[in-house]
């Protein structure tokens, strides 16, 4: 069992940054897989970027490559999503994921607006 919390969500204006943690707890965080998704008003939950256990690896939605960087620390049990040069419809509830060998975790998300 992994329990997830993610912050540093908030208002940002259209070009700005900010950077998402989600703190896990529970059972070995190292070994998870460690994904970001969104979900944009009236929209279904999207894919944005994972991370391998090892850091090694990180794959990416082509809408937010080059924008954003996922990273974790595993020492900290955090996965990090550094958000740059962010658009309106980049809005939107992030959630943070964890998965391995079939076992999949949801952080209860955290709101992202950016504001043109």
């Amino acid at each position: 069992q992994v329990h997830l919390i993610e912050s540093g969500g908030g208002l940002v204006q259209v070009g700005g940054s900010l950077r998402l943690s989600c703190a896990a707890s529970g059972s070995t965080f190292s070994g998870y897989i460690m994904g970001w998704f969104r979900q944009a008003p009236g929209k279904e939950r999207e894919f944005l970027a994972s991370i391998s256990w090892s850091g090694g690896g990180s794959y990416y939605e082509d809408s937010v490559k080059g924008r954003f960087t996922i990273s974790r620390d595993n020492a900290r049990n955090t996965v990090y999503l550094q958000m740059n040069s962010l658009k309106p419809e980049d809005t939107g509830v992030y959630y943070c994921n964890a998965h391995l060998d079939g076992n999949e975790y949801w952080g209860q998300g955290t709101q992202v607006t950016v504001s043109s």
